[in-house]
């Protein structure tokens, strides 16, 4: 389902007199359909970096990255080759995320902000609406917020509508930074649950869980990573 092989990041720093810093490299990595993938290892290792890279919000800058975009083995898309509304149309139809902020717009209600990626896929409304109302029921979401911008919600509730909206979708792939980070341990217990749910479904996971409980219930394998061994130099 996704494939990475030889991916490598480097960051110019044009602040700093173009100083590169490597943030990856020659990472490799096969995730297949019903696997969740844990990505593990120490602070500056790449973990956030990786996943930026999968989703397409960064560029790799070495390397290549493939998702299979259909249901034939064959319809694989190259990411790192594919145009931005390629990209674009990769995020509506494959490529879920699930950052660690909700990033909410303003005025609009939680159950419309947790719908529209069904929407935009041209599910009627209603039915979006529908949908989305049972997955933050299921989030333990209170219904008198439903119909509130999540922009004063605290900061669990607006994770919660964060993962509602990240998993309506029921994408394909499933890229996954800290779900839990901000939740109670009743509420962690239910993402575990929808995640277990959205593999077992055929989706292809690869995560960040900081939190360790949550990481052995719900991943198939970890995958470690390690801080590049060159983490910066100067440009010449």
């Amino acid at each position: 389902m996704l494939q990475a092989v030889g991916v490598g990041k480097t960051f110019t720093l044009h602040a700093h007199g173009g100083m590169m810093i490597d943030a990856l490299d020659d990472v490799s990595l096969d995730v297949d359909a019903g696997e969740c993938v844990a990505l593990t290892g120490p602070s500056g290792a790449g973990k956030s970096t990786l996943l930026r890279c999968l989703y397409g919000n960064y560029l790799a800058s070495r390397g290549a990255i493939a998702v299979r975009a259909g249901a034939r083995a064959a319809d694989h898309v190259v990411l790192t080759a594919s145009e931005p509304h390629e990209v674009i149309a990769l995020r509506r139809d494959v490529i879920g995320y699930v950052s660690q902020f909700l990033r909410a717009i303003p005025r609009v209600p939680a159950l419309a902000l947790v719908a529209a990626p069904l929407v935009a896929r041209g599910v009627p409304d209603g039915d979006a609406a529908e949908r989305a109302a049972r997955l933050l029921e299921r989030l333990n979401v209170p219904r008198r917020l439903w119909s509130l911008a999540p922009a004063t919600f605290s900061g669990g509730e607006q994770q919660r509508v964060n993962i509602a909206r990240g998993l309506i979708a029921e994408h394909p792939v499933l890229l996954l930074d800290e779900p839990t980070a901000s939740l109670d341990a009743e509420n962690r217990d239910v993402v575990a649950e929808l995640i277990d749910d959205v593999r077992r479904r055929g989706a292809a996971i690869v995560g960040i869980f900081h939190d360790e409980a949550t990481r052995e219930r719900v991943a198939t394998r970890c995958f470690p990573l390690r801080p590049p061994l060159r983490r910066a130099a100067a440009l010449r």
